[in-house]
């Protein structure tokens, strides 16, 4: 199964820890180089990486480890990479005909995350998303994240600022090709951004959640979040 890594945007938040944001270190190691050997561990053997701001930087940078660890790794372009996320899942349609896994180059999580919805049933032709129903943990700013509505397993609504939640996006999903048909129909209708496509898949009842019950993940989008990342690194629990 291959894995589709946005890879596209600026990163300003956390421009004080580098320039190129997946390309930042933590505990030593580039973060897409974490997401990317995550994934590998969980049994991901090819790798789909939109990049867009400072796109050459970030390629070169994948190749030679491609090259070091033996993996496979396919370039997409986004040149919309200043406008919403879902443009550059779209940019990806031609490299993934078959079920893959989506996830972004800020996200570490437990690998036990990519197992359980790569084993997800998504032949009914529709995209599971992991998500988290803890909504004290300390580990992600409710404030920030972006929130799911959610009823007899499958999402109702999905958003950042709906009041009426009771999950919480972890940002990775298990896809078939109908998320491209979704990410066309939002954008024609002015949303060009992933959980746009998701609420059009919820109206047509194709949007699916799978409980990643007590596995940790962090989105590492600003130095706090950075922070508390590292330290669960340094402790052996991500």
């Amino acid at each position: 199964m291959k894995c589709l890594i946005v890879a596209a945007g600026q990163g300003t938040r956390l421009r004080e820890k580098g320039e190129l944001k997946p390309l930042i270190r933590i505990n030593g190691v580039p973060l897409i180089e974490r997401v990317i050997g995550c994934a590998r561990s969980a049994g991901i053997d090819g790798f789909v990486v939109v990049s867009g701001y400072r796109g050459e930087q970030l390629r070169e940078a994948l190749d030679v480890l491609a090259v070091r660890e033996g993996i496979s790794v396919t370039h997409v372009v986004n040149a919309l990479w200043n406008r919403a996320n879902g443009l550059s899942v779209l940019a990806a349609k031609a490299r993934l005909t078959e079920p893959f896994l989506l996830t972004m180059c800020d996200h570490l999580v437990d690998a036990d995350i990519y197992r359980i919805l790569a084993a997800s049933p998504v032949g009914r032709d529709g995209v599971t998303l992991g998500v988290d129903f803890n909504l004290n943990c300390p580990l992600n700013d409710l404030e920030d994240v972006t929130r799911v509505k959610c009823a007899d397993g499958r999402i109702e609504r999905i958003g950042k600022i709906i009041r009426d939640f009771n999950a919480i996006d972890t940002g990775v999903f298990h896809c078939t090709p109908i998320i491209f048909d979704a990410l066309e129909a939002s954008q024609a209708e002015g949303d060009d951004s992933i959980s746009g496509a998701m609420n059009m898949l919820a109206r047509w009842s194709r949007a699916y959640v799978l409980d990643i019950g007590e596995r940790l993940w962090v989105d590492v989008d600003d130095p706090m979040a950075f922070d508390k990342a590292e330290a669960l690194l340094k402790s052996g629990r991500l």
